[in-house]
């Protein structure tokens, strides 16, 4: 991925960049927020997802969703900006990681599922049980979040 490599030149020269690399702070602190917003991501979306694939039958889909999508796109926002610290404190070697371009991948694979799941089911009202083509995206958004969640662990041992 060469755009990821002369992003992180310029990156790690920029102002940010060098704040990033050089604070005591900076890269600890958004770790921590880059784990709380991954529990807000898995927490809030995985529950939709497993209600979506018929576990939690009681519990209704259409006000579970709305209360915890909301939760789930703020995880997602506090993960892009504590990632986006990490990724600018050492971001040469994270663009070289073959780890970190698998999470990338992952993560545009997992949104572009979420983006058609939208789109196909926006506004269905199922009364009970959601169509095949939601279960499988479900199961696929919970898998892809997953791993997205082990390939960042695994970033570290690369």
């Amino acid at each position: 991925m060469e755009w990821l490599a002369s992003l992180a030149v310029a990156l790690e020269a920029s102002g940010f960049g060098q704040w990033a690399g050089r604070s005591a702070w900076a890269y600890p602190v958004a770790n921590v927020v880059h784990v709380f917003g991954l529990i807000l991501l898995i927490g809030g979306i995985g529950l939709v997802d497993l209600r979506i694939l018929g576990v939690f039958p009681r519990l209704p889909l259409q006000p579970l969703s709305q209360a915890l999508t909301p939760l789930a796109i703020a995880g997602l926002m506090l993960i892009a900006a504590s990632g986006l610290v990490m990724f600018a404190a050492d971001a040469r070697a994270m663009a070289a990681s073959d780890m970190f371009q698998r999470k990338l991948v992952l993560i545009l694979i997992a949104l572009a599922n979420a983006a058609v799941f939208r789109f196909l089911h926006r506004g269905a009202g199922w009364a009970d049980r959601p169509p095949a083509s939601a279960r499988i995206m479900a199961l696929a958004s919970l898998l892809l979040w997953l791993l997205v969640a082990v390939a960042g662990r695994m970033v570290a041992y690369s």
